[in-house]
């Protein structure tokens, strides 16, 4: 702080910047990275980038029964959730930094 208790708008302005470099860095990071969450010990596989977009899933065709889809079906919301948590993960060790903890809409 500089005398009289005023902070220096400029170095509060150079942190914002450097704040926000971090953070565009972190989205990045983060567009570019695919997260692969799986379920059925890999029977159905869902892929992700660390955005949240969805790339693909693949189906391992021993998980297709037609007697019993809403097994193939409760694999496959498995492994979203499964990518999904990965996802939050990746967000969190990518963003903590550039956010000095701060949490984000939208992260």
């Amino acid at each position: 702080m500089r005398p009289g208790g005023q902070p220096n708008m400029q170095q509060i302005m150079k942190q914002a910047q450097k704040m926000q470099q971090q953070v565009a860095q972190a989205q990045a990071e983060l567009a570019a990275a695919e997260l692969t969450g799986t379920a059925g010990g890999g029977l159905v596989s869902v892929v992700i980038t660390g955005l949240g977009e969805f790339k693909s899933v693949k189906i391992d065709p021993k998980a297709v029964d037609p007697e019993d889809v809403e097994t193939l079906e409760d694999l496959i919301l498995a492994a979203v959730h499964n990518a999904a948590e990965a996802q939050r993960e990746l967000t969190e060790e990518k963003m903590g930094p550039a956010t000095g903890g701060l949490s984000l809409p939208g992260f």
